[in-house]
């Protein structure tokens, strides 16, 4: 179905009219109706100067021969969100984003779309309805942050989360904490390091969806807005030339985003979000062969939050996103074969990106490490998988065994850390903070960032069934597989259990003898721990009905599809 469905014929005479009322002229209906989809808000750094991006596009789409229609979705600060319920709602989001794309596009039977984010949840809800849409598509998000300065250092957004754990343990003054708040975020834009909103700006270009620069040009530059018109108009070449979103992502161009995202080292979530869109569009994603990716892919960029990490603006001065997949390209580490929204395959886009900057993306010869920045952890306490961010450590082959400390949730975690509970050696378990037991999956970047601040971020393992935010490092290890509200294994471990994690075998086990294992799984309460999912989530609100259809971790966090009769 395209857009003349609602406005060819006698019939279509009083869809005419509201078109019309619109201010619309016969000309511009009689045009290819494109829809806009901006997530602009007041609320997100990432999406305040979304506007500017989207009348930029909407000129690019006028010239090129189409009628631009801007609506909006709704779009979650995952930083405003964090530590308190808003939390909750984060990852939830990105299913009702998507499905509110689905309801617009349909609805009105718009013939292409150009989707305009910036931050964690909206990047992958948009591909998402990209994917199940399957209409010509375009992705240009608002670009990253620009990094602050204080005391004659970069800083950025998690530097402020890691100054909350430098007072806490008397390190700095909360004069000192107020002076770094004022400077850590100085522009819009998605926040400044490669955390989950830049991470999935620059696969979205890796996977073909959006043009050269997308993941790197900061948002205040001018070259952004020039980008957005090239979006607006190259959208309209996609729609005659009838290249759609299932042309462009395929499990070829997935595996070069888990490829570009070793070599970056991006956020954990991305391993949450590829899934998730590979569901939406029915193409096969298994979670092992992310290892053998990081096996052979060095990572060349060492990215904030990693310890003197750079930042994006330094990757887009480097080269950009173009310039890290020519090396992997040139390499044999990715596939040039497949077409993207510039009308080209990766290869022949890739022809003159060249590297500015060795010491921002490093050779090939010289990587900061062999391999991915990533890594997918299987063992008896997570026989479904888990994550963690190998990229951020200083020291990758960590062999960690230690005593555990258990909480159900989040916040009673939070709290030993900051009382000083928490000490050298421990295994801290956070669990009942899955899709479900959540429910919501939050980030937990509290947690990290307070014991980076604290200075044990390489002596105390944090392991959840929840998630953490692009912006953690340290022995993180999340979406643990299954939750513990689906009973999975970390459900049973209870304190002084000990725990192995063995980060070069990629292994996560729990040292205890079979036969008592199996005593408490046959005690495991199924109750136990939705207590709290409905005094959270309730039975009637969307986050009630987003626990009944969400899938493990492992699935992407995707709902599950309803099953035919």
């Amino acid at each position: 179905m395209n857009s003349d469905a609602v406005k060819v014929g006698i019939d279509r005479a009083p869809h005419r009219s509201l078109f019309k009322a619109l201010g619309l002229t016969d000309r511009e209906i009689n045009k290819p109706l494109i829809g806009i989809v901006n997530s602009f808000n007041e609320f997100v750094p990432g999406h305040m100067h979304l506007r500017q991006i989207a009348e930029a596009v909407k000129a690019g789409v006028r010239e090129n021969g189409g009628t631009p229609l801007e609506f909006s979705t709704i779009g979650v600060c995952d930083g405003i969100a964090m530590g308190h319920v808003g939390m909750h709602f984060s990852l939830a989001s990105r299913e009702l984003i998507t499905d509110s794309i689905e309801i617009m596009a349909r609805a009105h039977a718009v013939d292409a779309l150009v989707f305009i984010p910036s931050c964690d949840k909206i990047v992958p809800g948009m591909l998402m309805a990209a994917m199940r849409l399957n209409l010509p598509s375009i992705v240009v998000s608002g670009g990253p942050m620009l990094p602050g300065r204080h005391e004659g250092k970069n800083v950025d957004f998690i530097t402020v989360y890691e100054g909350v754990g430098k007072v806490y343990s008397g390190q700095e003054s909360q004069e000192w904490l107020q002076g770094l708040e004022q400077n850590a975020c100085p522009t819009c834009g998605s926040c400044a390091g490669m955390f989950t909103a830049n991470s999935m700006n620059c696969l979205t270009e890796v996977i073909g969806m959006a043009l050269p620069g997308n993941g790197t040009i900061p948002a205040v530059y001018s070259e952004r807005i020039r980008l957005a018109k090239e979006t607006g108009y190259q959208v309209m070449n996609l729609l005659r030339d009838n290249i759609r979103p299932r042309d462009i992502v395929t499990s070829t161009s997935i595996r070069n985003g888990v490829a570009a995202d070793m070599a970056l080292g991006c956020s954990t979530n991305t391993i949450l979000h590829l899934p998730a869109i590979a569901f939406e569009g029915e193409i096969e994603f298994d979670l092992a062969e992310i290892n053998a990716i990081s096996d052979r892919t060095p990572q060349i960029c060492k990215l904030s939050p990693a310890v003197n990490g750079h930042y994006l603006v330094e990757v887009n001065e480097a080269g950009g996103i173009s310039a890290v997949l020519k090396s992997l390209l040139d390499a044999g580490l990715i596939d040039g074969s497949g077409m993207t929204v510039s009308g080209s395959t990766m290869a022949e886009r890739l022809s003159s990106a060249v590297v500015k900057n060795p010491s921002v993306i490093r050779p090939l010869t010289d990587p900061y490490s062999a391999k991915g920045g990533l890594c997918v952890l299987f063992g008896n306490l997570a026989p479904e998988g888990a994550v963690i961010k190998v990229g951020a450590l200083a020291n990758r082959d960590i062999v960690f065994e230690g005593a555990a400390k258990v909480y159900d949730g989040e916040d009673l975690a939070a709290e030993a850390i900051r009382s000083g509970v928490i000490k050298e050696g421990d295994v801290v378990i956070i669990r009942y903070e899955g899709p479900k037991g959540g429910p919501g999956m939050r980030e937990m970047l509290g947690p990290t960032a307070t014991l980076a601040g604290m200075g044990l971020d390489s002596s105390v393992a944090l392991l959840t069934d929840g998630r953490f935010s692009g912006g953690s490092r340290g022995l993180s290890i999340g979406h643990i597989s299954p939750e513990a509200a689906l009973g999975g294994e970390i459900a049973f471990v209870e304190n002084g259990d000990m725990v192995r994690i063995d980060l070069e075998k990629r292994t996560i086990d729990w040292l205890l003898p079979e036969s008592e294992k199996a005593e408490r799984r046959n005690s495991f309460d199924p109750k136990k721990g939705l207590e709290k999912v409905y005094k959270v989530a309730g039975r009637t609100g969307y986050l009630g009905r987003y626990v009944q259809f969400a899938q493990s971790a492992n699935k992407g966090a995707a709902f599950r599809t309803v099953k035919e009769e």
